[in-house]
């Protein structure tokens, strides 16, 4: 908007009524706090938080910076700040770059406030951002991708208590929040009602002069150079310039809503100086009232014509005309077939052949009424024709923008109008070649056609010509937030040539879509989670040396391009598609109610009940009594506490609301509880259940699907993966609700987490000792939480029949384990005692703790035979430390260049050490010797969440399965020839390799697993009869196996 624009809007909104409007309320701020993710700024009169690095760089005025310094006196700093005295008592603007929601002498010292402070990356604050800037900024198309919090929680004004007595009892709370993206940043500033008490501080230099300075509230660019060794006074911008309009911060603002102000603050290209939003008004008078002024009389043009303009308190939105479609800006009639044209330019290398693609033409035409899409793609040079026939996602886009819809979904055109930019990354499988797509919507031209224009880069696997390519098949989910869809999908597709006959290919799709999003309206902002299938992608590369013919505009609705002569070979990409259709996700595909009950599918939601003869909730049924059980009330239609079955003579006491009473169940025959007595005393509620309970209430009791809620165990403990509601944007947490860094994904496969708590014990106690199976040589220990469990095996066959607890080990979480076949013995870590134990496999033998002092989230163990040396993980400080068997000598091999270690192995015969780190942003697989020298990355692309590793001795080969892949895949050392032993395994966590099979633990069978490496196929299966999560997994034998078949010694 041109800035005669704004004033103008200024000028009328001046002129308007008045009403008086109250500010936000602290409720109304940023999430923030160490629930929150923040840090914390040490207390103190002039403190400097530790340098912020930011995950990109971030433009302030035109100049990019990496990092920022949030200080005590209220303001935020790209560079570390100088003594107070240097500028707290100064004259705004200052000579380094700052932005300054309320710059004055502030102090916490004492414990007089607290100042928090992150970056973060979490979808409801950059959607919130978002929203606020689209309000301000009508034209802005502004998507964040970070935003820096910082927050003054009930700070307090310096005090010189040698002039005055006492501290004082005056305390501000203030926010600002940065957000950003690869261009742009803006910046709000919240003043909630009542959060400031002080608009002004005291010099420390004022020598017993009655002043004081008024908090300064702006941006200021800095001191820049000059000619060579001068510098001058840089761009700046004051929001305040006397005590009274600092007064003013919480009753009047620049968006429309008393206390919160956004401005407009860097932008790569250009950038004069700070920008305020539309919404501004002098600062003495009150808010304006909206109804009298009309949005629309002065942006209706921004409308599309066939679209209606709606006047909103904070705003305006367009809305599509009936028998038009589209997102209000801009609309197309109902039914009618849609084309897009535009521009395909990038590098792709095939093979290793770089081949260049100058602004080619692109072509679709889509059948709207039954979703048919058809994309074509000229003049595209021979190696990158053939080697682009899988890459279906550059087509696919238009696909979704006008896909056929089912009731309670909408096609994406309806969100995104025909301005959005849509980024997705192609991974090819086995290759891990990767390309980049981005295709920016530019508007529709004077024919109401799309205009698309698609970048490519990157590398695309070498198909040979003449091949031919048949797509799978597949279902993708879409995640709709406002401004912004997201999806992740994995793709399979055949090759057939005449040099390689059939061979089957994969390759994983990560993309989003960015749009404007209108929400003047006040419309509900809830994320959907709504499902593409795709039943038929035809893909087809024609070589032809002659003039290409499209065709016509006719009564069918074909179109006639005008002929072209080219120089050189004319090739086409046709990409087909089968209608799109959007469906609603099936719950009931898990498998979420009990085995004697039927799951009813609906829209959003699903249900479980009982099947006949069957009662309870669905989730729980029990086979129904001889005779229906009637409840027994008293005069006043409450529940009498104790119930009894008539038929069957079973008794129980009930609370109010008629639910049974855990342990108060007697059998027929026996004395029934006495009901009148008090039961067990209830646990208070946990910090877990507290917090959900207050963000419902802060929610209105319904919070949205996108929006947090702690997630908790049924004994209040916070569950080890937390999610923003029903999205995907999840990561891990401590026992104490904190966040483990490295683990925040957006991936639909959710971070392995594991519990710090063990679950409630559960008596009688059964004797902690070791009970082996008998009459086996060759045993799989599995952990399984409190116990570990033993799994003979028949040959290869897993023999279910003579399976047995080795172990039980109440209060602990077994994950890690090992086997010493020298000494019999077995190693595991406990990730609830943060101890290291050992046991003899000697019936009747007990368990030995060996270290038990500075291990926090103790993991992955190996045993090195040969060396009488033991290694392990600990996941929360990221080190990797080894010992003696017996536990002294313990030395740390590693803590730098760590995120989330899990895994780790020893191969005795050549002293090396193998672990993998599941890091969301860079996973990898390292080795070392078992000193600690010599270590180097042995695979890092196309892992996803390699949880499982293993030796294969008959080849070795490094092995691992990926819960992020779904892969389980071998590699030499060196990193070559790596190859996929199975291409969809579920949910690996631990593997062991023996006599050429893979036997690994499932986290979605909660099992043990058997795939063969020569067939690359499941053999066998242990599912135990308590169903719960198995973590690691060894081979006990009788006697040390030879190298041939898995052991190493």
């Amino acid at each position: 908007m041109e800035r005669g624009e704004m004033l103008a809007v200024c000028l009328l909104l001046w002129s308007c009524s008045v009403c008086v409007v109250t500010a936000i309320q602290r409720a109304d701020m940023f999430p923030y706090g160490t629930l929150s993710g923040d840090s914390v700024l040490m207390e103190g009169d002039d403190e400097t938080s530790k340098v912020l690095p930011l995950p990109k760089p971030l433009y302030f005025y035109n100049t990019q910076f990496k990092e920022l310094y949030v200080a005590t006196n209220g303001i935020i700093s790209p560079l570390d700040l100088p003594m107070e005295k240097q500028y707290v008592d100064d004259g705004f603007p200052t000579d380094f770059p700052v932005v300054a929601p309320f710059l004055a002498d502030i102090d916490t010292s004492d414990g007089r406030g607290q100042i928090y402070y992150r970056v973060t990356e979490t979808p409801s604050i950059l959607n919130r951002v978002a929203q606020e800037v689209h309000r301000g900024f009508p034209d802005s198309k502004f998507i964040p991708t970070h935003a820096v919090v910082a927050t003054w929680e009930n700070v307090a004004a310096y005090d010189d208590h040698s002039v005055k007595a006492g501290p004082s009892n005056k305390f501000n709370t203030f926010q600002a929040v940065i957000g950003y993206d690869e261009t742009d940043s803006y910046v709000l500033f919240l003043y909630p009602e009542g959060g400031l008490n002080f608009f002004a501080t005291r010099p420390k230099e004022s020598y017993n002069v009655e002043i004081e300075l008024p908090a300064r509230v702006g941006f200021s660019r800095g001191e820049i150079p000059y000619f060579l060794i001068s510098r001058i006074e840089g761009p700046h911008y004051s929001v305040t310039s006397e005590e009274q309009s600092v007064k003013n911060l919480y009753q009047v603002g620049n968006t429309g809503i008393p206390g919160v102000w956004l401005f407009h603050t860097g932008n790569r290209n250009s950038f004069d100086n700070i920008d305020s939003c539309i919404h501004w008004w002098p600062e003495k008078l009150q808010r304006p009232t909206y109804e009298s002024f009309s949005f629309c009389a002065r942006f209706q043009q921004q409308c599309s014509q066939n679209a209606f303009c709606s006047d909103y308190a904070t705003g305006f939105c367009c809305h599509c005309r009936p028998g038009f479609y589209g997102n209000g800006r801009h609309c197309l009639p109902e039914g009618a077939p849609q084309r897009v044209s535009g521009k395909v330019s990038g590098t792709v290398t095939v093979g290793s052949t770089p081949v260049q693609l100058n602004n080619i033409d692109l072509h679709a035409y889509i059948v709207v009424g039954d979703g048919r899409a058809y994309t074509a793609i000229s003049e595209v040079p021979e190696p990158v024709g053939w080697a682009l026939m899988p890459v279906a996602p550059i087509g696919e886009l238009f696909g979704w923008l006008f896909a056929l819809e089912l009731p309670n979904s909408q096609a994406g055109f309806k969100m995104t109008g025909a301005e959005f930019t849509r980024r997705a990354e192609v991974i090819f499988y086995p290759g891990n070649e990767r390309l980049s797509i981005i295709q920016t919507g530019r508007g529709l031209d004077d024919h109401n056609h799309l205009t698309v224009d698609t970048v490519v880069s990157g590398s695309v696997p070498f198909l040979p010509p003449g091949a031919e390519v048949t797509m799978d098949p597949f279902k993708e989910t879409y995640q709709y937030y406002p401004s912004v869809a997201t999806s992740t999908s994995v793709r399979e597709y055949s090759v057939v040539s005449a040099e390689q006959g059939s061979e089957s290919f994969s390759f994983q799709l990560k993309q989003n879509i960015t749009y404007r999003d209108c929400r003047h309206d006040n419309r509900a902002v809830a994320l959907e989670t709504l499902q593409i299938t795709m039943e038929r992608v035809f893909v087809m590369y024609v070589k032809e040396e002659r003039i290409l013919r499209y065709m016509d505009p006719s009564p069918a609705g074909h179109r006639q391009f005008p002929d072209s002569k080219h120089d050189f070979l004319q090739l086409w990409l046709l990409i087909y598609f089968s209608p799109p259709i959007f469906t609603d996700m099936d719950e009931c595909s898990s498998s979420p109610c009990h085995v004697n009950a039927r799951c009813i599918n609906g829209l959003g939601s699903f249900q479980c009940q009982c099947q006949p003869g069957f009662y309870g909730d669905g989730f729980y049924c029990s086979q129904q009594e001889v005779g229906a059980y009637v409840p027994q009330c008293d005069a006043n239609g409450q529940y009498i506490p104790l119930q009894c079955h008539g038929s069957s003579g079973h008794c129980w006491c009930v609370d109010s609301r008629g639910q049974e009473r855990a342990g108060t169940r007697t059998s027929p025959g026996a004395p029934p509880t006495d009901c009148d007595k008090p039961g067990e005393t209830a646990r208070p509620e946990s910090v877990c259940e507290r917090w959900r309970a207050s963000l419902i209430e802060h929610y209105g009791g319904k919070p949205e699907p996108q929006q947090y809620v702690p997630q908790c165990e049924p004994d209040g403990q916070f569950s080890p993966v937390q999610c923003y509601g029903e999205t995907t944007y999840c990561w891990c947490v401590d026992q104490d609700g904190r966040e483990v860094p490295g683990t925040r994904s957006h991936d639909v496969v959710k971070p392995a987490c594991l519990p710090s708590v063990a679950p409630p014990t559960i008596r009688p106690l059964p004797r902690p000792d070791v009970t082996p199976p008998t009459n086996t040589d060759v045993i799989l220990l599995y952990a399984q939480g409190q116990k570990i469990g033993a799994l003979p095996l028949n040959g290869t066959r897993l023999d279910a029949t003579h399976s047995k607890t080795l172990l039980t080990l109440h209060g602990s979480i077994v994950v890690g384990i090992a086997y010493d076949c020298k000494e019999n013995q077995v190693y595991w870590t406990d990730l609830s005692a943060r101890t290291i134990n050992r046991a003899s496999m000697a019936p009747g033998a007990e368990p030995e703790i060996l270290i038990n002092t500075n291990l926090v989230s103790p993991e992955g163990l190996a045993v090195d035979v040969k060396r009488r040396l033991i290694f392990w993980v600990d996941s929360n400080p990221d080190m990797i430390e080894s010992a003696n068997l017996d536990g002294s000598g313990r030395q740390t091999l590693f803590d730098t260049d760590l995120v989330n270690p899990r895994a780790i192995i020893v191969v005795s015969s050549t002293g090396t050490l193998y672990w993998t780190d599941w890091n969301r942003e860079a996973p990898k697989i390292e080795c070392s010797s078992v000193d600690g020298q010599n270590r180097r990355v042995v695979v890092s692309d196309g892992i996803g969440l390699p949880n499982a590793l293993t030796y294969d001795s008959s080849s070795g080969q490094i092995c691992w399965a990926d819960a992020g892949t779904k892969r389980l895949e071998c590699i030499f050392p060196d990193g070559s020839g790596r190859r996929v032993i199975h291409p969809s395994l579920n949910y690996p966590f631990s593997m062991v390799y023996y006599r050429n099979h893979f036997y690994y633990t499932d986290w979605r069978r909660d099992g043990v697993i058997a795939v063969s490496k020569d067939s690359s196929q499941f053999t066998d299966e242990y599912l135990p009869d308590q169903r719960s999560h198995l973590y690691g997994i060894a081979i006990a034998t009788t006697q040390c196996l030879s190298g041939k078949i898995g052991w190493i010694v």
